[in-house]
């Protein structure tokens, strides 16, 4: 290959359908027809002398030469974007619509302090809630169902920083939080007064937030690995829920600390520290990488990161009562 005869317009479709995954998404962020995007393809594909990407079911698939060439590209016409593009951006004048997915526990905490963010910056910015019912919320990112997901995806981010393919993935993320898990109850729970033990733990009925309703989750795996096990009585896909469920049952439940009150029942719940080690829980943004350089997505991430790290919900320092 000359690089000096090549039609560097190609890397511009390549990265496009890197990005998408899908010929008929790139070809409309491209403003192309599908045939014009498959032909590009093809010439590059002459020029370099790999197939660089083989269609499936759902798209297509890159090679690894694929793979091993995009990251390159893509930082070349991010800066040749970021050279060219307007220096200036105006949230005050910007007019656009945010699909935001995220648990209802998140989206108490999280929302007020955006909307007067957008009350107060963005007047022309709307935000739309998507519930959140998976903890893989990358097809809908790939699909652009959504334009930004929120919440704690343990698995996803894993395979986001470490791994094969972590550095060509078209998904993006950034922490917002860590938090830990702790056991609550109901004011008047027959354990509220004495210390928590293991045995009183797992011969108590639970619930459990699930949003797939499968009754096993992160504790049942902790437990397991003691060679321990817990009855869980009730699944619920509602922090919500589960809270007001707690308050008035002897049901035990396991929140991240700083959800609790978004379940609208601290006053009437307590909580303590579980009776054997648990990972922190951490709260992740991801997006797409065709989101990154967009100025109003920036304005998002940038305030979501703001209102995290400079105490703007005052849930993130202030937890309900603790009873020992």
């Amino acid at each position: 290959m000359n690089f000096l005869t090549l039609d560097l317009n190609l890397l511009r479709v390549f990265d496009a359908v890197m990005i998408e995954q899908n010929l008929t998404r790139a070809a409309d962020k491209l403003a192309m027809t599908q045939p014009a995007v498959s032909n590009a393809l093809k010439r590059l594909r002459h020029s370099l002398g790999d197939e660089l990407l083989i269609r499936t079911a759902y798209g297509v698939k890159p090679t690894p030469r694929a793979e091993t060439l995009w990251p390159a590209i893509r930082q070349a016409l991010s800066s040749l974007e970021s050279a060219i593009a307007p220096s200036s951006f105006d949230v005050s004048k910007a007019q656009t619509t945010f699909r935001m997915a995220m648990a209802d526990a998140t989206a108490a905490l999280w929302m007020p302090t955006l909307v007067r963010a957008i009350e107060n910056e963005a007047p022309g910015v709307n935000a739309r809630m998507v519930p959140l019912t998976t903890r893989e919320p990358r097809p809908m990112l790939m699909r652009g169902d959504i334009d930004i997901a929120i919440g704690f995806f343990p698995g996803v981010v894993a395979q986001l920083t470490g791994g094969q393919g972590a550095a060509n993935s078209a998904i993006r993320h950034e922490r917002l939080y860590s938090g830990h898990y702790v056991c609550v109850m109901r004011q008047d729970h027959p354990l509220a007064n004495s210390k928590l033990t293991l045995d009183d733990y797992c011969n108590a009925k639970h619930l459990l937030v699930s949003f797939s309703g499968r009754a096993h989750g992160l504790v049942d795996e902790a437990l397991s690995q003691m060679g321990r096990e817990r009855r869980i009585l009730l699944t619920v896909n509602q922090f919500f829920t589960g809270g007001r469920v707690v308050a008035n049952s002897d049901l035990l439940t396991v929140l991240p600390r700083h959800l609790i009150s978004a379940t609208g029942m601290t006053e009437a719940l307590i909580w303590k520290e579980l009776p054997f080690t648990m990972p922190d829980v951490h709260i992740d943004m991801l997006w797409h990488e065709r989101d990154s350089r967009n100025p109003a997505h920036q304005w998002l991430r940038q305030n979501l990161v703001n209102m995290t790290h400079s105490n703007l919900i005052p849930e993130l320092e202030h937890d309900v009562q603790l009873d020992t």
